[in-house]
């Protein structure tokens, strides 16, 4: 993160507060939530929204593995590291996230391969007790705690030798920054900060979003510990925000006729989401 970005004096519990009210991906089903039609629609509707996941997650690489999954939401890639084998101990500092990943769990018969814990990512280490894992993974949650430093130092006592780790955090060049200043700053690129953060998430006024790019986001891991080994850059959401809340996917005017070539080097350039993979290096 670049010096003009600090989150550090927002209480963490506001951002649990914020998690809790409404949990991510929660309105992903017009279904009765918490039932297995909702948590099937739920997870249809966010990998075809972002295909990129299952391709990063790798989920039938980790079968009898052990995951640390960091952030685990309403678990939907919780569900898809289990149900391929995989041991997951899923934490989130949403209470309310937490329930459905259980009830989750509950339905898909995958209880006794997945362990909810109700936690800060940046006091995990004091939470859980340390050892190795052979997957630490977290899509989209680091940049919503208030010291990502903290908390990725804390997970690098959870890395061994052969432990990989899988982060996703919010890319500083992306489509989606540019038209959030545009759109909705005016142009304002000296509030840029504030403006990513409120407007980040499909409900507005997340508390902390950091932003990172290719540079900094190396520098980042090798500062607490990991080494990055691979970074991609990925996902533009091209729906109309109108149809898209009523479960339906029409494009928008400037992504309809573009050739999908055309738009996937968009993805692959101005991406809202930074896939890094990494392993455990020096301690900083």
């Amino acid at each position: 993160m670049t010096q003009a970005q600090t989150f550090e004096s927002v209480p963490i519990d506001r951002v649990r507060r914020f998690w809790n009210d409404r949990p991510c991906n929660l309105r992903h089903s017009p279904e009765p939530v918490g039932t297995r039609a909702y948590f099937e629609q739920v997870a249809r509707r966010k990998y075809h929204v972002e295909p990129h996941i299952p391709r990063f997650a790798q989920f039938d690489r980790w079968k009898g593995k052990r995951v640390l999954e960091v952030g685990c939401g309403i678990g939907t890639d919780t569900i898809s590291f289990a149900s391929a084998g995989a041991h997951v101990t899923a934490v989130d500092l949403s209470e309310a996230s937490l329930n459905l990943t259980r009830q989750r769990a509950e339905i898909f018969g995958v209880r006794d391969r997945v362990r909810t814990v109700h936690a800060n990512a940046e006091e995990l280490d004091q939470v859980i007790d340390v050892e190795p894992y052979d997957l630490i993974y977290s899509f989209g949650v680091i940049h919503h705690t208030p010291h990502p430093d903290t908390a990725l130092r804390a997970l690098h006592r959870f890395a061994g030798p052969d432990t990989q780790l899988k982060l996703m955090v919010y890319y500083r060049y992306a489509w989606k920054v540019m038209a959030i200043v545009l759109t909705e700053g005016y142009g304002r690129f000296w509030k840029l900060n504030e403006l990513v953060a409120r407007s980040s998430e499909a409900q507005s006024g997340c508390p902390v979003t950091y932003t990172y790019t290719r540079r900094t986001a190396a520098e980042w891991l090798e500062r607490c510990g990991f080494e990055p080994t691979a970074m991609a850059v990925d996902h533009v959401f091209p729906y109309r925000i109108a149809d898209y809340k009523e479960y339906r996917y029409v494009r928008s005017w400037h992504f309809r006729w573009m050739p999908n070539l055309l738009f996937r080097g968009l993805e692959r350039t101005m991406g809202w989401h930074l896939c890094i993979d990494g392993r455990a290096g020096a301690t900083s």
